[in-house]
């Protein structure tokens, strides 16, 4: 009995002893597994190292342009009219175009091109990369509070003060965004990083706050599914024939009227947005070689842009969306403002009757017929 017993507590001290082995053995594959994890997966630091800054909080204007900036000499009677420690100026040109006194008329502009630029083609995922370089570049500022995506054929309808109230009253972003119903964009292969409902599209020229420019720079996950699934269709190509209709059943994504919408839907913002652009752009249906009939954005010469024009865009105060059947009345801080604060797009004609009527400053334009382009 009594070597019975022994052998019975030999038994249960081995089995303790391997079940505290196993134990230990398991813990050591658990920690292992979540220092890859997290090696691996864990998200990439925000590029913003500091919130602290001396002097008042900036606009960023952001110019995406494609290679130098034609209608800089309205920009420089607008920046002229404010205050430099409130405004800072980044420009996304061509990959090692350099603005100087030679391609610029403007001071305000000089080396102010980053350096990490990359070729764009419309409709395709670089778009959405240089915003987010632009947007990368401004946030080494911690000053820079308000970050304003600009083309290179925007002109600001007020001067520069109006323009800098406006934006920095708003604690909001003001990002175009609304459901989109009735286009063919959005991709089922997109779920579940991003799923049908959260889908959104708006315009292009957005006006963010930093909380929202840092969430969109420190995106991998939707910039990655947007690479991946969402693309323009092939243009047209009758001569194609059945393959040419098989290309145009595919999805016609446009990355830059889609990303930063759906991005911050995804986060959950939207209740921090007023869901509008402040930049005002006149769509006419026609005819083009992408497709049989589609919005295109007209383009103002000098004999449309005359005073008439640009208090008719000056005085809207509300903007339609169909899909949602919802009127957005524009305010900013929660009082009435006008819709828009820049327009585009505007010819170089067009940009110095605006300067001759001292929308911006005042300005002659025989100063500007004797600058050396």
């Amino acid at each position: 009995m009594a070597s019975a017993a022994r052998g019975a507590k030999r038994r249960h001290a081995i089995s303790r002893k391997m079940l505290i082995f196993f134990s230990a053995s398991l813990s050591c594959v658990v920690v292992l597994l979540l220092l890859s994890l997290f090696r691996f997966h864990s998200p990439k630091p925000s590029i913003s190292v500091s919130r602290v800054f001396d002097g008042p909080p900036k606009i960023a204007f952001l110019f995406l342009v494609r290679r130098n900036l034609p209608l800089d000499f309205l920009w420089d009677a607008f920046f002229q009219n404010g205050d430099v420690s409130r405004f800072s100026i980044y420009v996304h040109s061509t990959p090692g175009f350099v603005l100087d006194e030679s391609t610029t008329r403007s001071q305000f502009f000089y080396g102010r091109q980053i350096s990490n630029s990359i070729q764009v083609l419309w409709g395709e995922s670089s778009m959405i990369q240089a915003e987010r370089l632009l947007l990368e570049a401004a946030l080494e500022d911690p000053s820079n509070q308000r970050f304003v995506l600009l083309s290179d054929s925007c002109v600001p309808l007020y001067n520069f003060s109006y323009v800098y109230n406006y934006v920095m009253v708003s604690p909001k972003s003001f990002v175009d965004s609304f459901l989109d119903v009735k286009e063919g964009r959005y991709n089922p292969k997109m779920s579940p990083k991003i799923p049908r409902e959260k889908w959104r599209k708006g315009s292009q020229w957005i006006t963010v706050i930093r909380k929202h420019a840092e969430a969109i720079v420190d995106d991998d996950v939707i910039f990655s599914v947007f690479k991946k699934y969402c693309k323009r269709r092939p243009p047209i190509d009758t001569s194609k024939g059945k393959l040419n209709l098989k290309l145009q059943k595919q999805h016609n994504c446009i990355p830059d009227e889609h990303y930063v919408q759906t991005l911050l839907a995804m986060h959950g913002h939207e209740s921090e947005l007023e869901r509008r652009t402040i930049t005002y752009t006149l769509w006419n249906q026609s005819t083009t070689k992408m497709e049989n009939k589609g919005w295109h954005p007209v383009t103002f010469g000098y004999s449309n842009a005359g005073p008439q024009r640009i208090m008719e865009i000056k005085g809207i105060n509300h903007v339609y969306y169909e899909t949602e059947y919802r009127i957005e009345w524009c305010r900013s801080n929660s009082t009435s403002v006008p819709c828009f604060l820049f327009a585009r797009k505007f010819s170089q004609g067009a940009a110095m009757r605006l300067l001759s009527q001292e929308v911006v400053n005042h300005f002659e334009v025989s100063a500007l017929l004797a600058t050396p382009p």
